[in-house]
């Protein structure tokens, strides 16, 4: 594993990223993964079991930070990203891997970044990538693929409940205008025939808003012909779905286990 690799030449501490590789890779498939934490929080260090599941697999994984919000705007963490995918299509084949097979993946927040990223072209475009090398995507436990949607249920919980609203709550993260709720949000952006890769959707289904959210894109996936498959956890939580991942007997892996092999071949 090499760690703390920078992925802006300059840039913030926070720009960079780690690379775990099988012994004597090559040419393998790449797992991209964007840790959670509400945009505010959370280390590409967070992966517990991943990286050694998914090089068991037969994958190198690359585990990337970005920078938090307040302190940059959400145009500019999604940027990030962006520049963090553009490094590793420039250098993963130093470490073993296949640039032109990537699978995206991400927990919570790095859920609704991986969604993005793969729906929305415009980010991988700025930076020179099409969406061709993407084989799937595997956002876990979001709950803003539909930003609109999540800001109006919990501000009507709080309302009907007679609770101050957040201080800086989704509205606030995602620009505070009705626009850009929409403009970052996974499901504008699904249509047919633009390249969008196959999606393996984890959510806990204890969650009200996150299974709600999970079926609502699922739904717009598979209304625009995007393979999708959506596995609903149980007696979990929305740290342990994403923990257990790559644990043996773990239900949610067997279903990313099945997801893998059909999109990695």
């Amino acid at each position: 594993m090499k760690s703390d690799i920078p992925y802006v030449e300059g840039g913030h501490e926070r720009q960079v990223l780690d690379v775990y590789a099988p012994k004597d890779a090559e040419n393998l498939p790449v797992v991209f993964w964007i840790h959670g934490g509400g945009w505010q929080n959370g280390d590409k260090k967070n992966v517990e079991a991943k990286p050694a599941w998914f090089m068991e697999k037969g994958f190198v994984f690359v585990s990337i930070n970005h920078r938090f919000l307040p302190d940059v705007v959400m145009e500019e963490l999604i940027g990030d990203v962006a520049k963090a995918f553009l490094w590793m299509e420039k250098n993963i084949s130093t470490f073993g891997g296949d640039r032109s097979r990537v699978l995206v993946g991400g927990h919570s927040s790095g859920a609704q970044l991986a969604a993005l990223l793969c729906t929305d072209h415009r980010y991988l475009q700025n930076e020179g990538v099409s969406f061709d090398c993407l084989v799937g995507c595997v956002p876990v436990d979001g709950d803003t693929y539909d930003i609109p949607a999540i800001i109006e249920v919990a501000e009507t919980r709080r309302r009907v409940h007679h609770q101050p609203q957040a201080d800086f709550g989704h509205r606030q993260k995602f620009g505070n205008d009705p626009a850009k709720h929409l403009d970052f949000s996974a499901v504008t952006h699904v249509s047919a025939n633009k390249g969008i890769p196959p999606f393996l959707i984890l959510y806990n289904s204890a969650h009200p808003d996150n299974s709600a959210q999970a079926v609502r894109f699922g739904t717009v996936l598979k209304g625009a012909g995007v393979p999708v498959t959506l596995f609903a956890g149980k007696n979990t939580d929305h740290v342990k779905l994403n923990n257990d991942l790559g644990l043996p007997e773990d239900p949610a892996t067997e279903a990313l286990e099945d997801f893998v092999s059909s999109v990695s071949k």
